[in-house]
């Protein structure tokens, strides 16, 4: 399994932006499609974004598309989060994954390494 720890999570007013980012260690990082799902206080954990290992492919959920950009950096092992236009529904646990298979609808099933989340808030 390769190790995940995200950063880039804080506390941010309607319409603002945040980068988050995943930094990836252990196994060789562009060896796995990359995805970022979230859990909110209460709900589910949801599938946010994902991109394969060469970056020539992404999937969003139809709740982000337009606002919000997976992308990843394989020498540096690092995959980003970059959200923009954010509303108060975005507030949750955010996490990055690591697996072997990208669908067209990712699930968490699918991932096999998790961080810890970082914690993203919206306020209204």
């Amino acid at each position: 399994q390769v190790q995940l720890v995200e950063s880039g999570g804080g506390l941010v007013q309607a319409g603002g932006s945040l980068r988050l980012s995943c930094a990836a260690s252990g196994r060789t990082f562009s060896n796995y499609h990359m995805g970022w799902f979230r859990q909110a206080s209460g709900k589910e954990r949801v599938f946010v974004a994902a991109i394969n290992w060469s970056a020539s492919s992404t999937r969003y959920a139809d709740s982000v598309k337009g606002r919000f950009t997976i992308s990843r950096d394989n020498a540096e092992n690092t995959v980003y989060l970059q959200m923009n236009s954010l509303k108060p529904d975005d507030t949750a646990v955010y996490y990055c994954a690591a697996g072997r298979v990208l669908t067209s609808r990712p699930s968490p099933s699918e991932y096999d390494s998790w961080g810890q989340g970082t914690q993203v808030t919206v306020s209204s």
